[in-house]
C-alpha cells in the first residue's frame, strides 16, 4: 500500500503561505504557515498534522490488539501531543504523549494498560517516529 500528501508553498518563511492535501482529498489545500506553526494563529501545521496521525494510528492498531485479546472497545479517544523543541540551529520533534481515555466493558486496568503499551510500541506511525513516545491510558 501506499498513500502520499502534498504540499505548495509560495514566499519566505515569514511572509509566505502553503497548503496541504492529502492524495484522498480527505485534507485539501490546508493552509499552513509561519504564523500557525510558530504563533498559534489559524490554519494547520505539519507537527499537528504528525499529532493527528499518531493518534488515529495508535488508537487503530489498539483496537486491533483488543480484538486479538477478546476485548471490543465501546469508546476510545486519543490525543497526541506533539512537542518541537528549538534543537541546535534548527527544530526537532523531541517528544509526543499519547493521551487515550477509553471505555472498553470487560477490561481491566492492568490488561488494559499492557494492551495499549503494546499498540504503542507497535502502531506504525511509533514505528517511523525517532522520538520519545510517552503515554497516559485512563479506562473509563
Amino acid at each position: 500500500m501506499k498513500t502520499s500528501g502534498s504540499a505548495v508553498w509560495s514566499g519566505g518563511i515569514k511572509d509566505g503561505r502553503g497548503a496541504i492535501s492529502t492524495a484522498s482529498g480527505a485534507l485539501q489545500a490546508a493552509p499552513y504557515g509561519f504564523a500557525s506553526r510558530f504563533e498559534g494563529k489559524p490554519g494547520t501545521n505539519p507537527e499537528e498534522l504528525i499529532g493527528a496521525a499518531h493518534a488515529g494510528c495508535f488508537t487503530m492498531a489498539l483496537s486491533l490488539i483488543l480484538g486479538e485479546a477478546g476485548l471490543t472497545a465501546e469508546k476510545m479517544e486519543t490525543k497526541a501531543e506533539v512537542t518541537l523543541d528549538k534543537v541546535g540551529d534548527g527544530f526537532a520533534i523531541t517528544a509526543i504523549h499519547l493521551d487515550l481515555q477509553a471505555k472498553i466493558p470487560g477490561a481491566d486496568k492492568a490488561r488494559f494498560e499492557e494492551l495499549a503499551n503494546k499498540a504503542k510500541v507497535g502502531c506504525p506511525v511509533s514505528k517511523v517516529l525517532n522520538t520519545n513516545i510517552t503515554l497516559t491510558a485512563t479506562l473509563l
